[in-house]
């Protein structure tokens, strides 16, 4: 009785249920996803041992670059003992670096047999900066089609829980972190992406070759974004604000052009099968 009454007046929201081949895709990403969290916790576990048995690497070297992995592999402790955890250390990292990279070969394959209005959306995102293609692919299988599902921008920024909470009354307003009541995978690869516009607007080498063969208008949006949230990071850093707040905040926005390109590219799709 009260689902009718709902439906009655209206409260009721219909939710997309994903196809086989989009749930499958999805499981598939987040499965990359926690790989990449168990190698960052492998090399966590290597660096700690490193630094508490007193091995530092030179002063200005990088961690993990291919200078850091050729001193790791000169590292050597008398104790047998250390030397046992150092090598199997370096082995689980290895082994968690050869799986992600299996994971992500994974993906490439499997996206080739997506539906082509999915494959039109992950090209069209990669024209953002800072949204490569498995950042293109995790944005898609989370979103599934986004023209149905989100009617506008802040439809789609409230799905990933990037609004500030509020706790307001009469005329007092107070409001506090973001809600966190959404997908926290889509919330987590756009904070990540909204890192690069703290720099200049530019079209770099890789990015131009994103750029090959799509519609100028998908890349108009992509400079606009770029501009707009350079902007937008810059007032916010300048005034004052904390940096992980800057970065949320520029990806609450970014969310917005996301919406506006997979929008583009699923119309485009739809318009080329009619024809």
């Amino acid at each position: 009785m009260k689902l009718a009454h709902c439906h009655r007046n209206g409260d009721l929201t219909a939710v997309w249920v994903p196809d086989e081949v989009s749930e499958a895709l999805r499981d598939l990403v987040r499965q990359r996803e926690a790989a990449k969290q168990d190698q960052l916790r492998a090399k966590h576990r290597l660096t700690k041992f490193l630094l508490r048995t007193g091995q530092r690497p030179p002063l200005g070297q990088k961690a993990w670059t291919e200078r850091y992995m050729r001193w790791l592999a000169q590292v050597r402790y008398t104790q047998p003992a250390q030397e046992f955890t150092r090598l199997d250390c370096m082995n689980e990292v290895e082994h968690m670096s050869a799986r992600v990279k299996r994971l992500e070969e994974a993906i490439l394959e499997v996206v080739k047999q997506a539906p082509q209005a999915m494959q039109e959306v992950i090209r069209g995102l990669q024209a953002l900066r800072g949204i490569a293609h498995i950042s293109a692919v995790t944005i898609a299988a989370e979103l599934g089609n986004i023209s149905s599902r989100f009617e506008s921008a802040r439809k789609l920024t409230g799905y990933s829980g990037s609004f500030p909470d509020e706790n307001s009354s009469g005329k007092r307003i107070r409001k506090g972190g973001i809600t966190k009541a959404g997908n926290a995978h889509l919330r987590r690869i756009v904070v990540e992406s909204a890192w690069c516009y703290r720099h200049l607007p530019r079209v770099g080498e890789k990015l131009r070759k994103r750029h090959e063969g799509l519609s100028p208008e998908i890349i108009e949006i992509a400079w606009k974004a770029q501009t707009r949230l350079h902007k937008r990071y810059m007032k916010l850093t300048m005034a004052g604000k904390d940096q992980r707040k800057v970065m949320v905040a520029v990806g609450r926005e970014l969310l917005g052009f996301i919406w506006a390109i997979g929008v583009k590219a699923e119309q485009a799709c739809q318009q080329s099968l009619a024809a």
